[in-house]
């Protein structure tokens, strides 16, 4: 008679499932969704930057931040330092004026810290805006679409004065917003450019980003040279940015800040943007489209400075275009004006 082999008995998979789900969870670590804020990438227009020899073109890709733009930088610093001073408790009712971007971080971070949101908000604002802060659960007061974020600005202010149960956060005067560029927007482009940054370029709406990013680095090297972008107009169709010798003028921009200011016109930025999507497949808004004009109107200029090694212009990018595809800007040309 044959020996009957004997074999190692396995066991049931049902059996395995939980020691393989543990060790998983082991090695994933989840984030709080305002921890994902910062370390957007930069991406390289390989493609347009061929106009300027020597000159590399590098954009930071901010729609990659919670809410989906740059504004979750200022907006989350504010928050945390209304917190730590103790403006913001339980029961206190966040309150401030926004274009959209900045609407859209505050309801994002209401929401994850468990505020009641109340945001000042033109009524030309875009509509897939409007939405999602419902989608958040913010409330919302619609301003004169005529006067622009200013006009949102003075209603806050009122509607603080009025009520003490606001918690009024007031973006376009409080440091903590320029500060997060300084601390974070600065130091990323720093370290991921290797200090190679030679020129950084960035619209002005609150001047936030502008102004702690270009403090920063030039504390870093003092010979980067920072270019401020506006509206060619006070009438544009550039949301998000401002033309400041007819507007309300940020609290802390300091005029010294920039080294030079470049006026683009809305048909240039947005002429930009659909170039953007079709040379280098990357979609984005229109002051991101601003920033890009201005961007190559300097490259074009450096090309023909010689240089010992490649000048490298930084520029942000606030947000995507996904939003703006709804309004047409991809279709036709300027149907939405704004005010500054």
């Amino acid at each position: 008679m044959g020996k009957t082999r004997m074999t190692r008995s396995e066991p049931p998979v049902r059996a395995r499932a939980p020691r393989l789900e543990r060790a998983v969870a082991a090695r994933v670590r989840g984030v709080h969704i305002l921890d994902a804020i910062g370390g957007t990438p930069v991406l390289e227009l390989t493609a347009i930057q061929r106009e300027a020899p020597g000159v590399r073109l590098l954009a930071k890709a901010e729609w990659f931040n919670p809410s989906g733009s740059v504004k979750a930088r200022a907006a989350a610093a504010i928050v945390a330092e209304a917190e730590a001073d103790g403006r913001l408790g339980p029961d206190s009712v966040l309150l401030d004026a926004s274009s959209g971007n900045t609407a859209l971080a505050y309801a994002m971070i209401g929401a994850a810290r468990g505020y009641r949101v109340v945001l000042c908000v033109p009524k030309n604002a875009n509509p897939q805006v409007m939405d999602a802060l419902k989608a958040y659960g913010a409330e919302v007061v619609r301003t004169d679409p005529m006067q622009g974020s200013d006009g949102a600005i003075r209603e806050a202010r009122r509607l603080a004065a009025e009520d003490p149960k606001f918690v009024y956060l007031d973006q376009y005067n409080n440091d903590a917003n320029w500060r997060a560029h300084y601390r974070t927007t600065a130091e990323e482009i720093w370290k991921q450019t290797g200090g190679a940054v030679t020129h950084f370029v960035a619209g002005l709406g609150t001047t936030g980003t502008f102004i702690g990013t270009t403090r920063r680095l030039k504390e870093l090297n003092p010979g980067i040279r920072a270019l401020a972008v506006q509206p060619a107009t006070a009438l544009h169709g550039l949301e998000g940015l401002k033309h400041l010798e007819s507007a309300i003028v940020p609290g802390f921009y300091d005029h010294a800040v920039p080294d030079e200011t470049l006026f683009i016109s809305t048909e240039d930025a947005y002429a930009a943007v659909k170039r953007l999507a079709q040379d280098e497949g990357v979609l984005v808004g229109p002051s991101s489209g601003a920033a890009l004009a201005a961007s190559l109107a300097l490259a074009k200029r450096l090309a023909v400075q010689p240089r010992n090694g490649r000048y490298a212009i930084v520029m942000i990018f606030p947000d995507s275009g996904d939003r703006y595809v709804a309004e047409g800007l991809f279709s036709s040309s300027l149907d939405h004006t704004f005010s500054s």
